[in-house]
C-alpha cells in the first residue's frame, strides 16, 4: 500500500490557516429539545442500586480505553455492580493501575488486563478470545477507546496520515472488538454499547476526521442491530467530560460532565432499562425518563435518534 506524504506543516497556497468560530460549527441544534440535560447521575439511572444488588454479578464486561478517564470509570462501576473484567488499553501500567484501585475498592473483584492497541486485529482477538476462556464467556462489551486530534487544519491543509490515524482508532478499533465479540454476546444475549460523541453531529470545521469516524460509529451500532436483533446495541454520547483527550482537543465549550454520568447510563442501558433504545444514538446528559415520557413514541414512530435522511 502507497503511503501519502505528510502534509504536516504545509499549507497549500489555496488554502489559508483555519480561525476557530464557534458560531461556524453546524449542528448543534441537532438534539431533543426541551428535555432536562444532567451533569451528574439523576435518580432514574442513580447506580447504588446496582452496586448493592449486584446486579452484574453473573456478568462479563469487557471495556476498551479502560486506562484512564471515562473508561476507568466505566470499569469500576461495573466492578462495583458485581461484574467480571477485562481491560484494554495500550499502556500495560496505566492498566494495572485502574486494576489496582477495583482489586482496593472491590475485595475479590475479577480483573483481567490486556496492553492491546485495538487497531491491531490479531491482539484485539486474542483479547476475546482470553476473555472468555478465562471467565467461560463475554456478556458486554464497551467499545470505549478513541481519540481526538485538534489540528487546527481543513481538508486541504491536513495531514492525511493523522487523519486516517483517527478513523482507524476510532472506528477499526471499535469494529475490531465488535467483530469477534459478536458471537459471543449473541451466544450469552449480551450488549455491546460504543462511546459516541455530540460530535457525531455537530460538524466542527478541521474536526473532520473525528467527526466523521463518530457519525460511522452510530451508523455500526445500527448494523449491529439489524444484523443481530439478539444482540443489544447502544451508542452512547458521554456528553463533554473533562477528560485527558478533551484537555488537548482546544474546543471552547464547558467541560461539565462528570464521567460517573456516563458509567451511571451505561449501567442503566446493560440492565435492559431501556431497551427501546436498541440501536440508536443515546446520549448521557438527557434526562431518559423524560425522553421516554414525552418522545418515545414519535422517536419509535419515525425511526429516530439512527442516522438517515429526514424531512420535517
Amino acid at each position: 500500500m502507497t503511503t501519502a506524504p505528510s502534509s504536516a506543516g504545509a499549507t497549500p497556497q489555496s488554502d489559508t490557516p483555519f480561525e476557530f468560530d464557534l458560531a461556524k460549527i453546524v449542528g448543534l441544534d441537532e438534539d431533543i429539545q426541551g428535555i432536562t440535560n444532567h451533569d451528574t447521575p439523576y435518580p432514574l439511572i442513580d447506580p447504588a442500586p446496582h452496586f448493592a444488588a449486584k446486579t452484574f454479578a453473573s456478568k462479563v464486561v469487557l471495556v476498551t480505553g479502560a486506562s484512564r478517564g471515562i473508561g476507568a470509570c466505566i470499569a469500576q462501576h461495573f466492578a462495583r455492580a458485581g461484574a467480571a473484567l477485562a481491560l484494554v488499553a495500550r499502556t500495560e501500567d496505566l492498566l494495572n493501575s485502574v486494576k489496582a484501585g477495583i482489586e482496593a475498592d472491590v475485595p475479590g473483584a475479577r480483573v483481567l488486563v490486556f496492553a492491546v492497541d485495538v487497531r491491531d486485529t490479531a491482539p484485539a482477538s486474542k483479547a476475546v478470545a482470553d476473555t472468555v476462556k478465562h471467565f467461560g464467556k463475554l456478556d458486554i462489551l464497551v467499545a470505549n477507546a478513541g481519540m481526538m486530534r485538534r489540528s487546527g487544519a481543513r481538508l486541504a491543509a491536513a495531514d492525511p496520515n493523522a487523519w486516517w490515524d483517527t478513523l482507524e482508532t476510532n472506528l477499526r478499533g471499535t469494529f475490531n472488538f465488535i467483530h469477534f465479540a459478536i458471537p459471543h454476546l449473541q451466544h450469552s444475549g449480551g450488549c455491546t454499547m460504543v462511546t459516541s460523541s455530540e460530535g457525531a453531529h455537530a460538524r466542527v470545521p478541521t474536526e473532520s476526521d473525528y467527526s466523521i469516524s463518530k457519525q460511522a460509529l452510530n451508523r455500526l451500532i445500527e448494523f449491529v442491530s439489524i444484523e443481530y436483533p439478539d444482540v443489544r446495541a447502544f451508542a452512547v454520547n458521554p456528553g463533554n467530560v473533562w477528560t485527558d483527550m478533551s484537555r488537548g482537543s482546544g474546543l471552547p465549550v464547558s467541560f461539565n460532565t462528570r464521567p460517573e454520568l456516563v458509567s451511571a447510563t451505561m449501567l442503566h442501558l446493560a440492565a435492559g432499562r431501556a431497551d427501546w433504545l436498541n440501536g440508536r444514538f443515546v446520549s448521557a446528559p438527557w434526562d431518559l425518563g423524560e425522553v421516554e415520557s414525552r418522545y418515545k413514541a414519535a422517536i419509535l414512530k419515525r425511526n429516530a435518534l439512527v442516522h438517515k435522511l429526514a424531512l420535517p
